[in-house]
This record gives structure tokens, C-alpha cells and sequence, in this order.
């Protein structure tokens, strides 16, 4: 099967990179998610350091970290560690990238990159001065399916492109009852619903199309006004509806919602061309619907059909479904390569994750004045 000659190829490229050798800040199921990547690429998790010393014990053993350790400072300064993963709460992302940088390690960080554009500005300007990798993990990109999507558009297969709309839409929070970290802006930063997973709807339309989202216009609502045992104040947003243009002309609209009951996951990604439309959605990750006024059909993910671009992602064969985790191996993969200095299309990087942050920002600006934005270039 022609596909497992592509994996073999893909994960040997990574073991000839040199040794990936991580620790991971942050032991919650993000902390998981990174650290099984890293070991199916053949990296080793050196350490892990969660919010105590115990807790740090405990996921050192549960995530199959080769050392302890009692605290950042450790890990920062352990020569056997290459590569920071920041799995933390938002609000902690710049001062952990910012001194893992300082220490000479490259960086992975959760989205966002930060907080404020201000402060993801100065970690991408970091990492640039320093030589040094940062990427973020906007891992839906690594879909083989959405990598077909984005080389066809690259191909002129659609036209000229005049449309694009799709949701981002989630249940967690749905109640009033549902709490989590994210919740308060202290903690995640101003945006919630938009910049947790709105972000991702953002970056995957700008990956696909190779246009750029230049301005917003944008309403949000708080469904759940407390939340929690103790009815908390919520000053966040759980839901919201976007407008935009982009440079090339193209108008859209996105529905972002983690109140949305029912709905696990659904990121959901409509392009129309002038003469054929492409959608993607996340949930049925294994096909690519094509649009056509003569007809249309689905395309289900198989290397010997699919293009070259798209046909390296697909790590398993035909018929044998892969998701979340395998784009989280794939992401982990082409940053063990571009540490190594060899080209990677398409990783995305602190430039993707300081955009993701200006987006959100004049997200937050327009739904605050209830204003058309222009999204800062």
C-alpha cells in the first residue's frame, strides 16, 4: 500500500532531523495530546512540570516523561531538553515562551500565542532574533483533506474565488453549569469562544485560499451570563457572528459557537470559486465535497488519489480513518524538520499565531463598537 511507504518516509525524515527532545509546561489533556505526538515521531518527552510539584510527579509518570522535575526553572535549564511545549492557561503563554526562548529552546505554544497582539508580537520578534523555531499548533491544517482543498484553490480548479462562509461550532459550554479556565478573562484573555476556536476557523480559511482576512465586522453574545457551583460572573463570549472581506474581495460570514448543544466539533469550511466550491468538515474528515453546476461528488482520502501535497498526510491507508491526533503527529513532525533546517510547507509559526491575535482583536473591537474593523496587516 503505497500510503505506508509515505509514512515510513515521512517519520525517518523526522528521526534524520536529530533527536526531538521536549518538555512539556502544562499536564492537562493539551499536555497529553503534545506529548503522544512528540513519542509517535520517535521524540522522547525528557520532562513534564505542571502546577505543583506532586502534579508534576504524577504527569511526568502518566505522559512516560525519561526525567523529574520540580519546577520550570529546571526544565529551562536542562540541557537534554531541545524543544518547549507551553500547554498552560493562555494567560501564561508570553512569560514561558519568552524565557524558554531566553534559555535557547525552540517553542511550541498553544494557541493563542498570547493574550494581547502586543505581546505575541514580541515572542515571534524573540524567536526571529534569536534563530530559533516557534510554532503553534493550528493542527486542522495538517488534514489531508484540507491540504487537498488548498491545492486545488492553488491550481485555479475553483476560479476565481467570490465566497466563503462556514462554522466553528461546540456543546462543552452549553449549560450553565459548564465552567472551565476559559471562562475567565484573567485567565484566557478577552476572547473566548472566538479566540479558542474561531482562531482555527480563521487560519484554516487564510491557509486554504492563500488570502488574508483585511476586515470585520462582528457581534457576540454571552448566552450564560454565570456559570458554575458558585454562578460566577462570565466576561467572556460564548458565541459569535462574523462578517469579513479579504484582500482579494472575497465576503464571507463564520458562525462561531461553543454553545451550540449537539455539536462536538464541527468546524465546517465552504469556498466558492466562479466556477466550482469546495467544503471540509472537521467531523467528516475523510472526504472533500466538490461543487459543480454539472454535478457533484465526494472525495474520500486515498493516496493514490489524491495530490502529492495532500497525499503525504494521509498516514494510513484508504479506508482505515485518521484524525485529531495523527494532524497532531504530522505538526510535531514538520517542526522536528524545520528545527533541522530543512523546508516545510505550511508549518504554522509565531507569524501565524501573532496574525491569530490581531484577528481576535479586531474581533473584540467590532463586536465592542459595533463597527466595521480593519484587521492590522
Amino acid at each position: 500500500m503505497p500510503v505506508m511507504g509515505v509514512t515510513v518516509d515521512r517519520k525517518r525524515e523526522a528521526a534524520d532531523a536529530g533527536s526531538y527532545r521536549a518538555g512539556i509546561v502544562g499536564a492537562g489533556f493539551m499536555g497529553g495530546v503534545h506529548a503522544r505526538a512528540v513519542r509517535v515521531n520517535g521524540g522522547e518527552v525528557v520532562g513534564v512540570v505542571a502546577s505543583s510539584e506532586d502534579r508534576s510527579a504524577r504527569a511526568a509518570d502518566e505522559l512516560l516523561a525519561t526525567r523529574l522535575f520540580t519546577d520550570v526553572d529546571e526544565l529551562l535549564a536542562s540541557e537534554d531538553v531541545d524543544v518547549i511545549h507551553v500547554c498552560t492557561p493562555n494567560h501564561l503563554h508570553h512569560e514561558l515562551t519568552m524565557r524558554a526562548l531566553g534559555a535557547g529552546k525552540h517553542v511550541v505554544c498553544e494557541k493563542p500565542l498570547a493574550t494581547t497582539p502586543g505581546d505575541a508580537a514580541q515572542m515571534h520578534e524573540a524567536a526571529e532574533t534569536a534563530g530559533l523555531v516557534g510554532a503553534v499548533p493550528f493542527v486542522y491544517r495538517f488534514h489531508p483533506m484540507v491540504r487537498e482543498a488548498r491545492e486545488r484553490v492553488r491550481r485555479g480548479e475553483l476560479g476565481r474565488i467570490v465566497l466563503a462562509h462556514g462554522s466553528y461550532l461546540q456543546d462543552w459550554l452549553s449549560g450553565p453549569e459548564d465552567d472551565n479556565w476559559r471562562v475567565d478573562a484573567r485567565l484566557g484573555g478577552a476572547t473566548r469562544a472566538f479566540g479558542d476556536i474561531g482562531s482555527h476557523w480563521c487560519d484554516l480559511l487564510e491557509f486554504v485560499t492563500g488570502d488574508r482576512i483585511t476586515a470585520v465586522s462582528a457581534r457576540s453574545a454571552t448566552v450564560n451570563a454565570e456559570r458554575g457551583a458558585d454562578r460566577s460572573a462570565v466576561d467572556t463570549e460564548d458565541l459569535v457572528a462574523l462578517q469579513f472581506e479579504t484582500a482579494a474581495g472575497v465576503v464571507g460570514t463564520a458562525t462561531i459557537s461553543q454553545v451550540s448543544p449537539g455539536r462536538k466539533n464541527r468546524l465546517f469550511l465552504e469556498v466558492s470559486g466562479a466556477t466550482s466550491t469546495v467544503a471540509f468538515d472537521q467531523e467528516e474528515s475523510e472526504k472533500l465535497w466538490l461543487g459543480a453546476r454539472d454535478g457533484s461528488r465526494l472525495l474520500v482520502r486515498d493516496p493514490d488519489t489524491l495530490s502529492a501535497p495532500a497525499a503525504q498526510y494521509a498516514g494510513v491507508p484508504a479506508g482505515h480513518p485518521q484524525g485529531y491526533q495523527e494532524c497532531f503527529a504530522s505538526f510535531v513532525a514538520d517542526t522536528a524538520r524545520t528545527i533541522a533546517g530543512q523546508p516545510v510547507d505550511g508549518l504554522p509559526t509565531f507569524a501565524d499565531g501573532l496574525r491569530a491575535t490581531r484577528l481576535a482583536d479586531a474581533v473584540v473591537r467590532s463586536a465592542a463598537s459595533r463597527t466595521w474593523v480593519e484587521v492590522a496587516p
